[in-house]
């Protein structure tokens, strides 16, 4: 009994020790800014009709102080995506891996116009929560 006992404190002494390791060091805060209303634009497609893209869009920012950034500069932020999305043809649109291509577009694109206005890149992940096509 007492072996079973010695065992079980060693076992959760192993285990629990990542968990104080963690309390001592910097956690990051991530934040998700969410771009509203929804973006609403068109993209180019063949013929004589008009393709619309209706989408929400989610930003991954690492602390309060870029949620903050992004709060601050979403006009530019909304008008970068409307832009990307507005240069894409109707393949694109369709093709989901044609879509995480915009994504990581969308993430580079809009790092750099943010470095241009504030000299920092805040932006881990661009995500696409809702992505309707007409």
């Amino acid at each position: 009994m007492f072996k079973k006992v010695l065992i079980l404190i060693f076992c959760f002494s192993f285990l629990s020790s990542p968990l104080f390791a963690e309390e001592g060091a910097e956690a990051n805060d991530y934040q998700y800014y969410s771009i509203e209303p929804d973006i609403i634009t068109n993209y180019i497609k063949s013929g004589k009709r008009i393709g619309f893209i209706r989408m929400t869009v989610e930003l991954m920012v690492r602390s309060k102080d870029d949620y903050a950034l992004l709060e601050k500069h979403d006009p530019l932020i909304r008008d970068r995506i409307i832009t990307i999305l507005g240069e894409q043809d109707e393949k694109a649109v369709k093709s989901v891996d044609q879509r995480d291509a915009i994504r990581q577009r969308c993430v580079e694109e809009l790092n750099e116009l943010l470095f241009t206005e504030t000299k920092a890149k805040p932006i881990i992940d661009v995500l696409f929560t809702k992505f309707l096509f007409q």
